[in-house]
């Protein structure tokens, strides 16, 4: 991961990686999250120690890092 202004940005693909909250765990590696923009979306929280009410950066719909600020 890189950071330009504002953004973080895979070095591989050039995708964003996303903030969001993680809303509900939902077993197998699974979680409900909400980003800034738009609905609630099904993540893979596979990677992470993560629960409800964490912020985790989403690339390519798996959270790959805890922390940060969700707007």
């Amino acid at each position: 991961m890189t950071e330009e202004p504002g953004e973080r940005m895979c070095l591989t693909c050039s995708d964003l990686a996303l903030p969001m909250r993680v809303v509900e765990l939902l077993g197998d590696g699974l979680a409900i999250a909400q980003g800034a923009a738009g609905g609630p979306q099904e993540i893979s929280v596979a990677l992470v120690e993560a629960g409800p009410g964490d912020v985790v950066l989403v690339h390519a719909g798996e959270a790959i890092a805890v922390g940060g600020e969700c707007g």
